[in-house]
């Protein structure tokens, strides 16, 4: 179903005869896809097809966790590696690749992590050598993130070595993105308390603009993605300031 969304993305409006075409699908697999997806509020239904039911749907948590996985899981290998071995905060933003971020870090001693996503929460919860902190706030379902003034709130009063942000678009000019301005003034609060701060997102964020802006380009010391990254964006990206690992 997310290729059916990267379709309806790109064009704006399908008919079930254009992605039978392109999937090679039948029209009845594609109705109860397109039905699934209405249901869920990420498209609306149209005579014969559907259209976006925004400029850029964000896709729920449990769609996105399957979507370039061999990339995001070497960016995840990746971001860990930078983390010090010594006693050491990370902020975590939530999303899959962040998630992944997480789970590379089984074998840390000494490192606190700080997020407010329930999904990165419960996966660090596994490891009992790293500590957790939790904020509060107003839980998103599409994210399973807290947000609002009780979530920057604890991102201002804590310090942390490293940000690790995930994105839904990063660009030179626009900076780190996301689908959700409640979510971005969050994020941004969490940037603004890091000594440094890591973006990672695979290849398909990149030069890909979103709703609000969560960090601005010089506020980001690294990025890391991944070989299908566009290269002309990554040299802006580089031109900015940013250090640029592809992996």
């Amino acid at each position: 179903m997310t290729d059916i969304l990267d379709a309806i993305a790109e064009q704006g409006e399908v008919s079930i005869g254009d992605l039978a075409e392109r999937f090679a699908s039948s029209a009845a697999t594609l109705r109860r896809d397109l039905t699934t997806l209405a249901d869920q509020g990420l498209i609306v239904r149209t005579h014969g097809g559907a259209k976006a039911a925004g400029v850029l749907s964000e896709l729920p948590v449990a769609l996105r966790d399957t979507r370039f996985g061999d990339a995001k899981r070497r960016i995840a290998r990746a971001a860990a590696l930078t983390i010090p071995r010594e006693r050491h905060a990370v902020a975590l933003s939530g999303g899959s690749t962040t998630a992944g971020v997480a789970r590379e870090l089984v074998n840390h001693r000494d490192l606190t992590i700080v997020t407010n996503s329930l999904s990165i929460a419960w996966v660090v919860n596994s490891f009992p050598r790293l500590k957790v902190v939790m904020t509060g706030g107003i839980l998103r379902p599409q994210s399973l993130e807290l947000v609002g003034v009780l979530a920057e709130g604890t991102f201002t009063a804590v310090n942390v070595g490293t940000a690790i942000l995930g994105a839904d678009g990063f660009t030179a000019e626009a900076g780190v993105m996301t689908h959700d301005e409640t979510e971005a003034r969050t994020n941004n609060a969490m940037v603004s308390k890091a000594v440094r701060t890591i973006v990672v997102a695979d290849g398909s964020k990149i030069g890909r603009t979103a709703l609000a802006q969560m960090a601005t380009t010089d506020q980001v010391d690294m990025l890391i993605t991944d070989d299908s990254a566009d290269p002309e964006e990554l040299d802006r990206i580089r031109a900015a300031g940013v250090e640029v690992t592809v992996v």
